[in-house]
């Protein structure tokens, strides 16, 4: 556990380094700051994205999300539930942008710039790469929700994607093979 703020963050990884990052923003480390956006601004970005939002939508997300942290930055409690709180936020703001009529198919993420992490314009530009998109975006909504939190680069702790998702903890993993089982499928027939 993370308590003193003073913990060099540079050397940690995950909801150690993410508490010890919010404890150095806190106390006005800019690169502190910097290093959640970086690290975890991907997650919010796919959280929006599988919440159907368009590019444009999924930014203005992402901004409000951040903006809202800067406010309550003073206020979390519990700095190792950073990751849980940005998921929830992302998807409560994800939802109120957007009314259901206006909100497009999460199948593609060939227009998410690639400072956000995913894979070089080449890459996405691979037919392997295409197919693979392509049966994701053919699995259920929530599988994608669930396998973009837990499989992505920026994967959240298991008990932030709980909360996020609504589901007791232990059924994660099983609910997530399942998924990865229904995208080898959906892969075999495309």
């Amino acid at each position: 556990m993370i308590e003193n703020p003073d913990t060099p963050w540079e050397d940690l990884t995950g909801t150690d380094r993410h508490a010890a990052c919010l404890l150095a923003a806190r106390n006005g480390d800019r690169r502190a700051l910097a290093a959640l956006v970086a690290d975890l601004t991907p997650l919010i970005w796919h959280v929006a994205r599988g919440n159907g939002l368009d590019r444009q939508a999924a930014e203005d997300v992402a901004q409000n999300v951040w903006l809202g942290f800067l406010r309550h930055l003073h206020r979390m409690r519990e700095p190792r539930a950073l990751v849980g709180w940005l998921i929830v936020t992302a998807r409560r703001e994800a939802r109120r942008t957007w009314p259901e009529s206006k909100r497009v198919s999460a199948d593609t993420t060939e227009d998410m710039p690639s400072d956000f992490g995913l894979p070089e314009p080449e890459a996405l530009r691979d037919e392997r790469d295409r197919t693979l998109w392509a049966a994701f975006g053919r699995l259920p909504r929530r599988c994608q929700e669930l396998l973009r939190l837990t499989v992505l680069e920026g994967r959240a702790q298991y008990e932030a994607v709980a909360a996020a998702m609504t589901m007791p903890r232990g059924s994660i993993g099983p609910t997530r093979g399942r998924c990865l089982k229904n995208l080898r499928t959906e892969l075999e027939q495309g």
